[in-house]
């Protein structure tokens, strides 16, 4: 079953990631992407896989430690719980991000494999949104 959950957290995500990539500009898309509501559904397989080693969680959590953090991710409930914590929060960030490129004006053929670094590794995809966001703010001139 956790393995299923595991999997699932990023199903949920994809449909978001595939609309705001491959049809940036349609307005199902830009709807969707504008609602924090589609992180519940990951969150909910988070809370599926997170209540049932809600002491050892919140022992990680309570005092930061690296044996416990690591403790808690060697077991299949804290690696799932986790990964749908990271799934949840990416698309959180993505969604973010096409929301300013749109505001912007940034081309979605620049923002397309930023999105999917996101995805991937959304540290370095943050950095890299951030310097362009910095650049393309400075050039905009304020009307």
């Amino acid at each position: 079953m956790t393995a299923f959950l595991f999997d699932l957290s990023f199903y949920l995500a994809a449909p978001v990631w595939l609309l705001m990539i491959f049809a940036p500009r349609w307005r199902w898309t830009e709807r969707l992407a504008a609602s924090p509501l589609t992180v519940v559904p990951i969150l909910a397989v988070y809370l599926t896989l997170a209540l049932p080693i809600l002491p050892e969680l919140w022992t990680a959590v309570r005092s930061p430690d690296l044996d416990a953090f690591r403790d808690l991710t060697a077991g299949a409930n804290g690696a799932g719980a986790l990964w749908a914590q990271v799934i949840a929060w990416d698309l959180l960030l993505g969604q973010w991000m096409y929301q300013e490129a749109r505001r912007l004006s940034l081309s979605p053929w620049l923002m397309a494999p930023l999105l999917i670094l996101a995805i991937l590794l959304s540290p370095f995809a943050l950095l890299v949104f951030l310097t362009i966001r910095a650049v393309r703010k400075r050039t905009v001139t304020p009307t």
